[in-house]
């Protein structure tokens, strides 16, 4: 348990990654998804990068107090965006494309902040007040959005990496395999609880890593 210092430390360095990750990955879904055709989240106020408009009480608030105070990655959602694939120009390709734009979001997020590191591990005298709470915040924000990368493109559903799958399969498989969301809270919490989820995200980590890197080399 981390002191109350190194608790609103860590709330300070990982705020500014966390609401960006959060509120891009919810803002690119309704983009996508006007793109195709459905305006549901533009008409409800939604298509906005206003944090306040896509704040969940619990998911933006309390679960990442909770990590938080346990001294790990600060983790948590927006409220999702009201998407109706119905209105879709195309429904698989819209259901895909709109599915993954929340954890493409996070990739594009994640790549910047490696690249917002390397500038100023490169660039940024040591000897200024801010050198090391800059790179930590780029730090933060890079694993924040690997994480909730991979996270959201687990195919449990109702994640985003499920709906993506949903549109390889025909309706039958599809309804069936979105009966899965019964169990969804039981199976992350069992991936969780046996460490499984540490090694999902490993990969993401080690490619987060080298992509760190590379921008530090190449700007060197």
């Amino acid at each position: 348990m981390p002191s109350l210092q190194d608790f609103i430390y860590n709330i300070a360095i990982s705020l500014p990654g966390f609401l960006f990750a959060i509120v891009f990955h919810e803002w690119a879904h309704a983009r996508m998804a006007l793109f195709f055709g459905d305006e549901t989240a533009k008409s409800q106020g939604r298509l906005s990068l206003n944090p306040a408009v896509h704040a969940d009480p619990f998911g933006t608030v309390v679960f990442p107090l909770i990590g938080a105070v346990f001294g790990g990655i600060i983790f948590g959602w927006a409220k999702p965006v009201p998407v109706d694939p119905r209105r879709f120009k195309n429904f698989k390709h819209g259901t895909f494309w709109v599915s993954f734009a929340g954890p493409g979001a996070n990739i594009i997020l994640a790549i910047a902040s490696a690249l917002g590191f390397a500038i100023v591990y490169n660039y940024v005298p040591a000897t200024f007040d801010y050198y090391t709470i800059m790179k930590e915040m780029f730090e933060k924000s890079l694993l924040i959005n690997l994480v909730l990368a991979v996270f959201n493109l687990l195919p449990i559903p109702p994640l985003d990496g499920s709906k993506m799958v949903t549109t390889f399969l025909d309706y039958n498989q599809a309804r069936k395999y979105e009966e899965l969301g019964r169990y969804s809270f039981l199976i992350i919490i069992v991936l969780w609880m046996t460490n499984a989820l540490s090694y999902i995200m490993a990969p993401a980590f080690i490619m987060g890593n080298a992509i760190l890197n590379f921008f530090i080399n190449i700007l060197a």
